[in-house]
């Protein structure tokens, strides 16, 4: 039987249909992928499932007591700590808790108590604190209140309760677009895990391979459902493509292109690693342009002026905010077509990093050198808050531009996908994806020789990400990557560096060692944590309560004995009993018999009496020396 049942389901916005006729079966524990081009409706499909609005049509039926969870789109606010907002997103348990506080008839409170142990109650803070854990908040973060946390933080804690609901249907819209590298990484074991179905809404391809056992596709109003990941959703609808001839020309003359770059840069030693990265990004692309949006997509970094060796270099560089130093000792040097992904926790230094590299950030100490031509485009997401809402694309872009003609500011946006309509459209009016290519178009304006990428994909669909990837494989420059998407590094980075205590260093390996090494190191930290919490007072008290049951051992035994005694004798007695109550037995006129049996009823009943007295001395020992 079906958890979750969509028939037939319509809906409309201001008259434009939006759904029509869209179908969808969900099993108990199935997790389905939810993908379709911006606009489809994939995140009013999850609203109608979870009631927040109501359809024109069809219906949506949920299994009779399944429980469905979700996340919040505004974020948690308030002076409550962090792991009592998670606690008491669990209504039924903060209910009974309160209960139990309240009543004091017997008989409900044993019913109250019931229930809070077949829903696992005392577990929950336990449970709870390991989800903020794996998301980037450690024991202190998780007794601060809410209030002291940013909206991006916060948003990461309406995620948490809903992952601590363990519902039967969990629905999830861009999960991924708050966390950092690490937790996303977390992400995916946990919903690996999850014995419950979910309903994921996300442009994180390696998410959606990682995690989903189908594809439900959102096109034109409808629901298909593909089995297996992303990359099988891909390939299938390749396949499709290529039996209708739609694309075989130009993806011959794309690859070919992308080839020949590849290469060219074969035959120099020195550009070998740099060549390979390109070989694994094209090997990864898609096999059409697009898999989702009806028009393919492209992006188109302008090609940087040549520049002489060394590009950057840092010489024992501190770096900071005030008096507070986040990085130190930096000697590292960047090369023109370097490919390098900072990994790292949030709040470790990576965008401090990409300030200093971009000269937002003066050095505290140490020497930054660098060619006087470098020139660098740096994009980082909070820079959304900087584009002025009531201009159009063209207006920030000539601002930028001021000495360049009309032509060359559209056709720089032309570059990003932002042509004439969306180029004269207020910037209020643009979704994330179209004001993140705005500030990509910003960014690389002036032909840099370095890209600095802040999280440049948390608005660009799964599409979008794609053309990132292919624009990036053909740019002749040096990047620098900082992302939560794992598929993206692992595309686009042939060197990864680890920021950590404050500084910088390689790390060997690729991100499927990174994931292990991050595995690793959690199990290290768990077990250090439970041997930090072993003092000796607490080994003390360990090896005494030992010693305690070991000298009640004979005492638990007697008691024991004596309890099964009386089990025995008792059935027994009420077996003698019974049958001096079968008319029978007098009926037949047997003296004899009538008499043995009331003797070892007698007996019966002295022996259950004896070991009824064992059992309370046994019992009444066992108490004191509890006490003592």
């Amino acid at each position: 039987m079906s958890l979750l049942t969509i028939t037939d389901l319509s809906f409309r916005i201001a008259g434009r249909p939006l759904l029509e006729g869209a179908s969808l079966a969900i099993d108990p524990g199935r997790k389905v992928g939810l993908v379709g081009r911006n606009g489809a409706g994939k995140s009013t499909l999850l609203a109608l499932i979870a009631g927040d609005i109501t359809p024109d049509g069809g219906m949506i039926t949920l299994s009779a007591r399944a429980t469905m969870g979700r996340v919040k789109q505004e974020a948690p606010a308030g002076s409550a700590s962090l792991i009592d907002t998670v606690l008491d997103g669990d209504l039924e348990r903060t209910r009974l808790l309160h209960a139990a506080e309240t009543t004091s008839a017997p008989t409900e409170l044993g019913d109250i108590h019931e229930r809070l142990l077949a829903i696992d109650a005392h577990s929950a803070p336990a449970r709870a604190s390991a989800i903020l854990s794996g998301l980037g908040f450690d024991h202190e973060a998780q007794g601060r209140p809410v209030s002291d946390f940013s909206g991006g933080w916060r948003m990461r804690v309406a995620l948490a309760t809903a992952l601590f609901l363990n519902p039967d249907l969990l629905l999830l819209d861009e999960p991924t677009n708050h966390l950092d590298i690490e937790a996303a990484l977390w992400l995916e074991g946990w919903l690996q895990r999850f014995s419950g179905a979910a309903i994921i809404v996300s442009h994180d391809r390696g998410l959606l391979d990682a995690c989903v056992d189908s594809i439900a596709h959102l096109d034109q109003g409808r629901l298909s459902l593909t089995p297996g990941g992303f990359e099988e959703f891909v390939r299938i609808r390749t396949e499709q493509a290529m039996q209708q001839n739609r694309a075989a020309a130009r993806i011959a003359a794309q690859r070919a292109h992308m080839q020949s770059f590849v290469d060219r840069f074969r035959a120099k030693a020195t550009k070998a690693r740099q060549a390979q990265a390109r070989l694994k990004a094209l090997e990864k692309l898609p096999q059409i342009d697009s898999v989702i949006e009806d028009t393919p997509q492209s992006f188109d970094f302008p090609e940087p002026s040549p520049l002489p060796p060394p590009m950057l270099s840092l010489d024992r560089v501190s770096v900071g905010y005030g008096d507070r130093v986040v990085l130190r000792n930096l000697s590292l040097r960047i090369d023109l077509e370097d490919r390098i992904a900072l990994l790292g926790q949030n709040g470790r230094g990576k965008s401090t990093f990409a300030k200093l590299i971009a000269s937002r950030l003066a050095p505290m100490s140490g020497t930054m050198s660098h060619s006087r031509q470098l020139r660098i485009g740096y994009f980082a997401q909070h820079q959304t808050d900087e584009l002025v809402l009531d201009e159009t694309p063209i207006d920030h872009m000539a601002r930028a531009l001021p000495d360049a003609a009309p032509t060359a500011v559209r056709a720089q946006l032309a570059r990003f996908g932002l042509d004439a309509l969306r180029a004269e459209t207020r910037v209020g009016e643009l979704s994330g994806g179209e004001k993140a290519r705005l500030l990509l178009a910003l960014a690389t304006r002036d032909a840099p020789h370095l890209l600095l990428l802040d999280e440049p994909t948390n608005h660009l669909d799964i599409d979008a990400r794609d053309a990132l990837i292919r624009a990036l494989a053909a740019f002749e420059g040096a990047v620098v990557l900082i992302s939560h998407d794992a598929h993206l590094v692992e595309s686009v980075a042939d060197r990864l560096w680890l920021v950590e205590d404050g500084t910088i260093s390689a790390f060997e390996g690729d991100m499927a060692a990174y994931r292990a090494w991050l595995i690793e190191r959690a199990r290290a930290a768990r077990a250090k944590t439970v041997e930090r919490a072993e003092t000796p007072a607490r080994k003390n008290e360990r090896r005494d309560r030992a010693e305690t049951r070991r000298a009640q051992a004979p005492l638990r035994k007697q008691a024991q004995a004596a309890e099964r005694m009386m089990a025995q004798l008792s059935a027994e007695r009420a077996t003698i009993e019974a049958r001096l109550a079968d008319p029978a037995l007098y009926e037949r006129g047997d003296g004899g018999e009538i008499a043995r049996i009331n003797a070892r009823l007698a007996a019966v009943r002295a022996q259950e009496e004896a070991a009824e007295t064992a059992w309370l001395e046994a019992e009444a020992e066992l108490e004191a020396a509890r006490d003592a």
